[in-house]
């Protein structure tokens, strides 16, 4: 359950970061959406391995972690498109 529920936190927060993050992205906005898919996982497995908690459903901390990991996500993948 918690893989489904970071995924689904991440759909929430692919469209936080692009809100937060705006500009063209060389991949549009579904490619936005799934690297806040994986930014969400990503944030979620490293908060967990820090000890700063466990996935217990869509919450406010939650989704913190999730944007947090998605607008990290994005920043990179930006910088990496645009040297290519």
């Amino acid at each position: 359950m918690g893989i489904l529920t970071w995924i689904i936190v991440g759909l929430v927060a692919g469209a936080i970061a692009k809100a937060i993050h705006p500009g063209k992205d060389p991949g549009g906005f579904i490619v936005t959406i799934l690297i806040g898919i994986v930014g969400a996982v990503i944030g979620g497995w490293i908060s967990s391995a820090l000890g700063y908690g466990t996935v217990d459903g869509f919450n406010i901390s939650s989704l913190f972690i999730a944007v947090l990991g998605a607008v990290i996500l994005l920043f990179v993948y930006r910088k990496l498109s645009t040297r290519s």
